[in-house]
């Protein structure tokens, strides 16, 4: 999704930015985890076809994506890839009248798991779907042993609707509400940037891109 090529959301522990190219190496790394591939029931991909993945997620318009930065590293170093510790995104179902959205959060980095850094990103990530793109409905889909995120979007006030174990996974939904994004926004700082060069903080990325 285009429209936030040159948005930086920034909260109190961590900084949303626009997936880009230079960050797909690390990105690809992080991949490579059978954990990570287990809680987030991916599959692993050729660094060619990450590549191909983020632009697809740039051009497509039922995509939205941003990368999670750890504040404090940013603010130390002003290098992207070196403070880089997971990603959240919004799919959308275009096909129905009301606006829905998957809400979905990986912190890839051990290190910075259990320290709120999921949970601010996830609602910085609720209120910019609410507030910029115009979400009404939201929808997580957890794998069931990822216990944790289960936990967290139940705090968020989402209610379970299902639970498959064929396909190991719980649905949880939470409808859109004034009463309850104020509530989102009085748990975090907000601070939008919508004229943020990612170009400028980062180490550029040496290895071919596949377009």
């Amino acid at each position: 999704m285009k429209i936030n090529n040159t948005t930086q959301i920034t909260g109190s522990k961590v900084i949303l930015v626009p997936y880009k190219e230079h960050h797909v190496l690390r990105y690809h790394e992080w991949m490579k985890s059978e954990e990570l591939q287990q809680l987030t029931a991916s599959e692993p991909l050729s660094l060619e076809d990450e590549y191909k993945m983020q632009k697809s997620w740039f051009e497509d318009e039922d995509k939205c994506t941003f990368i999670i930065l750890n504040r404090l590293k940013f603010q130390e170093k002003s290098n992207e890839i070196d403070s880089m510790i997971g990603d959240t995104n919004l799919f959308f179902d275009n096909s129905k009248k009301e606006k829905i959205a998957e809400i979905e959060i990986m912190i890839a980095e051990k290190i910075d798991r259990g320290k709120g850094c999921g949970r601010e990103a996830t609602i910085l990530m609720l209120i910019y779907g609410i507030e910029k793109l115009g979400v009404q409905k939201y929808v997580a889909k957890i794998s069931i042993e990822n216990v944790k995120s289960c936990n967290m979007f139940q705090k968020l006030d989402f209610i379970e609707i299902s639970r498959s174990n064929v396909f190991k996974e719980v649905t949880l939904e939470k409808n859109v509400d004034c009463t309850w994004l104020n509530r989102l926004r009085s748990n975090v700082k907000f601070e939008m940037n919508e004229n943020y060069d990612s170009r400028l903080n980062c180490t550029l990325n040496k290895t071919k891109n596949f377009e």
